[in-house]
C-alpha cells in the first residue's frame, strides 16, 4: 500500500506511478519544478476526492486496464524488439497513463481529462508509449466507431506513432483477432467500425476524433491541425487529445504558448480541470554542463535514453557551441529562441525580474532603439538605461513599446499575439495599418519622463518617423544598418552582459522573439 492509498499487489502498474509521484515529491527521484508541480497536484486532488462535492475520484481499476493493455504490446524497436520483448512501462510513464485514464467523474464515469500534454526530450519512449494509448484507444475503450489520429506536419512524422502501432499489432495476432483488428498500409480498422491513421498538415474537417495525437507539436507553425481535431471531438462523450512533443525554437507558435498554459495550471494560475500534462526539463539556476541534471530533464535515463550517448552529446555541446542548441532543446527540453541562436532562451530568462527597477542617480542614461515592421506587422520602441555599478556598467529593459494594427491582431493563425495583447505587451492601433503618430506619442511622452541621450533606428519604414522625432523632440538620432559589421560586435556584447548578469529585464515574453 502507498502513500497515496493504491493496494500493490491489486494494481502493481499504478502503484508503480503513484510511488513515481511519491518518491519525486521526497527528492528521491531528482525532477525539475512542473513535475514536481504536477505531482503535488496528484496529490492533493486524492484528498480533495473524499468531498462529496468534488466531481472527480480515482479508479485504480480503469488505470490498471489501460497499463496492462500497453505493457501486452510488443517492442518494436532496437535491442527489445529483436528479443521479442513486451514493454514494460516505466514509473513515470504508469504515473502519466495512469492519471489520464484514472481520473474519471464521479457521476458519469466518463474519463476527466479531455487533454494531456507531454514535453519530453528525444529517446525517452514517448513514441511506442504514445501508440499503445492509440491501440487501446482504438479498441479496448468501448468507442464504437472510433477514431483515431497520429497528426503531424510531414508524413514521418505522423507515422513516428502510428508506424509502432501498426507493428504492434502485426506481431499480436491474438490482438487483432479479439478486436477484429484489420491491417492495411496507412490505417487500422476494427470490427466495429474503429479507425486509425496517420494525419498530416491541415487536415480539413469533417473527422469525429475519439483519440488525436499530435506529435511533435513544436514543428507546428500554427494550430490548424490541432483546433480541426479538438472541435471534431464534440460528439465525443470522454474523447482523448494527447500531445506529444519535445522543446524547440519557435517560442511563438502554438506549442509553446500551449505548455506557457500547462505551466499556468500547474501553477494554480489557470484552473483546468480537463488538462493533465508533465514537462520534463532543468530548473531555472541548473547548470546545464553538469551531467546531473541529464537525469532530471530524462526521466528514461539510462533505459531507452542511453546514459553514455546522453553523456557523450553533452561532452559534444559543451566543446562545440554549434552543438549547443540543438543539445538544449532535444535532450533538457530548453526553448532556443532560433535553430542557430546567439543565445538560448534559459540564459535569458534567468535575469527576467517582473519588478524591475531602474536604478537613480546623475549617471543613469536613457536610450532608445526603434524598429519599424511593415505597415501591417509588428512594430517596436523599446528603452534601454544604462547604469554604473561598483564599476561596472549594468543595462536595465522596461516595459518595451510594441505595436500591431488591429486587423493583423485579430487574425486566428496569430494565437501568441491574442495573448501577448491580452497581458498589455502589445498595443493595438485601429485599422489594418500601423499608426505611426502613436508610437511618436510614446517616444515624447517616455522623453518627458526620462530624456533620451540618442535613439537608434532601423531606415526601414522609418524615415519620416526618425525626422519628425529628431526636428521635434530634439533628440539626437542614429540609424543603425542591418548589416553584420554593425550587428556583430554588439551581439557579443549582449551575450556577454547576460552571461555575466549585467543585462536585466522584465520577462515581457515577446521581448527577445
Amino acid at each position: 500500500m502507498t502513500d497515496f492509498g493504491v493496494d500493490a499487489s491489486l494494481y502493481p502498474r499504478t502503484a508503480a506511478g503513484f510511488q513515481y509521484a511519491e518518491d519525486v515529491l521526497s527528492g528521491k527521484i531528482p525532477a525539475c519544478r512542473w513535475v514536481r508541480l504536477a505531482c503535488e497536484r496528484h496529490k492533493k486532488d486524492l484528498e480533495r476526492q473524499l468531498d462529496p462535492n468534488w466531481p472527480y475520484r480515482f479508479d485504480p481499476d480503469r488505470s490498471e486496464d489501460v497499463l496492462d493493455f500497453i505493457e501486452l504490446m510488443p517492442h518494436t524497436k532496437g535491442k527489445w524488439a529483436a528479443k521479442r520483448l513486451l514493454i514494460e512501462l516505466e514509473g513515470w510513464q504508469c504515473y502519466f497513463v495512469g492519471s489520464i485514464f484514472g481520473w474519471i467523474h464521479k457521476e458519469t464515469g466518463f474519463r476527466r481529462y479531455r487533454e494531456a500534454r507531454l514535453k519530453v526530450p528525444r529517446k525517452n519512449g514517448k513514441s511506442a508509449m504514445a501508440a499503445g494509448i492509440g491501440n487501446y484507444m482504438l479498441t479496448a475503450d468501448n468507442e464504437h466507431g472510433a477514431e483515431v489520429y497520429s497528426g503531424a506536419t510531414n508524413r514521418k512524422q505522423a507515422l513516428e506513432v502510428f508506424k509502432p502501432a501498426k507493428l504492434m499489432a502485426k506481431k499480436r495476432s491474438d490482438f487483432c483477432q479479439h478486436y477484429g483488428v484489420r491491417i492495411f498500409e496507412n490505417s487500422l480498422t476494427t470490427k466495429t467500425d474503429g479507425v486509425f491513421e496517420p494525419l498530416i498538415g491541415d487536415p480539413g474537417d469533417g473527422g469525429s476524433p475519439s483519440c488525436a495525437i499530435v506529435d511533435e507539436y513544436h514543428e507546428h507553425k500554427s494550430d490548424k491541425l490541432y483546433d480541426t481535431m479538438k472541435t471534431g471531438m464534440g460528439a465525443r462523450e470522454q474523447p482523448l487529445m494527447l500531445v506529444i512533443t519535445t522543446a524547440g525554437t519557435d517560442t511563438s507558435g502554438p506549442c509553446f504558448l500551449s505548455f506557457e498554459e500547462l505551466k499556468n495550471v500547474l501553477e494554480g494560475v489557470i484552473e483546468d480541470e480537463e488538462l493533465f500534462g508533465l514537462i520534463y526539463t532543468i530548473d531555472k539556476g541548473d547548470d546545464w554542463t553538469d551531467p546531473a541534471v541529464l537525469r532530471k530533464a530524462n526521466p528514461n535515463f539510462g533505459v531507452s535514453a542511453s546514459a553514455d550517448y546522453l553523456e557523450g552529446e553533452q561532452a559534444k555541446a559543451v566543446r562545440t557551441p554549434r552543438n549547443r542548441a540543438r543539445f538544449q532543446t532535444k535532450h533538457l527540453n530548453i526553448w532556443v529562441s532560433a535553430k542557430d541562436a546567439y543565445f538560448d532562451m534559459e540564459n535569458w530568462q534567468k535575469q527576467a525580474d517582473p519588478d524591475l527597477q531602474i536604478p537613480a542617480g546623475a549617471d543613469v542614461v536613457c536610450y532608445g532603439a526603434s524598429d519599424m515592421g511593415n505597415k501591417w506587422d509588428l512594430t517596436a520602441h523599446v528603452r534601454i538605461w544604462r547604469a554604473e555599478i561598483e564599476g561596472k556598467a549594468h543595462y536595465y529593459v522596461k516595459s518595451p513599446n510594441f505595436f500591431l494594427p488591429e486587423t493583423t491582431a485579430e487574425l486566428p493563425e496569430k494565437k501568441a499575439y491574442h495573448q501577448w495583447v491580452d497581458r498589455g505587451f502589445i498595443t493595438v492601433t485601429d485599422g489594418n495599418i500601423i499608426d505611426y503618430s502613436r508610437i511618436f506619442d510614446e517616444v515624447e511622452a517616455n522623453h518627458s519622463e526620462c530624456p533620451y541621450e540618442r535613439i537608434g533606428y532601423d531606415s526601414w519604414n522609418a524615415t519620416q518617423f526618425a525626422q519628425q522625432v529628431q526636428d521635434e523632440l530634439q533628440i539626437e538620432i542614429v540609424e543603425i544598418l542591418q548589416r553584420v559589421n554593425f550587428l556583430s560586435e554588439p551581439m557579443k556584447w549582449i551575450q556577454a552582459f547576460l552571461k555575466d548578469g549585467r543585462l536585466h529585464h522584465d520577462g515581457k515574453t515577446c521581448l527577445p522573439l
